[in-house]
């Protein structure tokens, strides 16, 4: 009995120990990633990759991968979003009954929102100048699109991680979400409303704000229980 606690142990500080490494790689990956694309676009002023990519693309553009890509780049939209970040909300305060997850998601949602007007507004940089379809509103730096589709869906990530008890099935909807927030990016790419530079800049930003955020929430929780439910409890 005593040897199976044991092991249970080190397995739980393993665990612990690679999430930790996971999240500190992925967390200064991130920085780097935003601080490289700012100097490159703002410093350096240097567009030839973005314009590469275009270029690349340029092949691919059919009738066909146009339907495809206005499909997935809707999920990334706040026609999309608002409704959804609602649904969960409502999921958690009814259904789960989860107190702390509904609080994380309006939470994350519009200050990702801030966020995103904020650097867009203080990087103040325009769209591509000929749109595949349509023409979308707005500046162009960093993708929001790109950062609220990895709050939103990081966000779900995070749930389906701690809450889903299947394996399979966790790491199977991880891994759909993952390549979903990709899709998303990549369809601002295809569709030419945003450079390349722009949406890698919006995954960096998004993964250092959603990392923050819970990482504020978790503490707020902690201490939550710690101080207030005891004198909950007692009154």
């Amino acid at each position: 009995m005593v040897r199976k606690r044991v092991k249970k142990f080190w397995a739980s500080l393993a665990l612990l120990s690679a999430e930790v490494v996971v999240v500190t790689g992925l967390l200064i990956g991130a920085v780097v990633l935003f601080a490289y694309m700012v100097r490159r676009v703002f410093i350096l002023q240097n567009n030839n990759f973005d314009e590469s990519i275009f270029e690349a693309l340029t092949p691919y553009h059919t009738e066909t991968n146009n339907k495809i890509m206005t499909a997935i780049t809707f999920l990334g939209k706040h026609e999309f979003l608002i409704p959804a970040n609602i649904a969960l909300i409502l999921w958690f305060l009814l259904v789960r009954k989860r107190k702390w997850y509904s609080i994380r998601v309006p939470a994350v949602a519009l200050s990702s929102l801030g966020l995103m007007f904020l650097l867009k507004n203080v990087f103040n940089r325009a769209r591509p100048e000929v749109p595949l379809l349509e023409a979308a509103r707005g500046l162009s730096f960093p993708s929001g699109h790109a950062l609220m589709s990895v709050t939103f869906y990081g966000l779900l990530i995070y749930t389906v991680y701690h809450l889903w008890k299947n394996k399979t099935a966790k790491w199977a909807m991880i891994t759909f979400l993952v390549i979903l927030i990709i899709l998303i990016g990549f369809s601002r790419i295809y569709l030419k409303v945003h450079y390349t530079s722009d949406v890698l800049a919006g995954f960096a930003m998004g993964l250092m704000w959603l990392f923050l955020s819970l990482w504020i929430l978790e503490n707020m929780e902690r201490y939550s229980r710690r101080k207030l439910q005891p004198i909950v409890e007692q009154a």
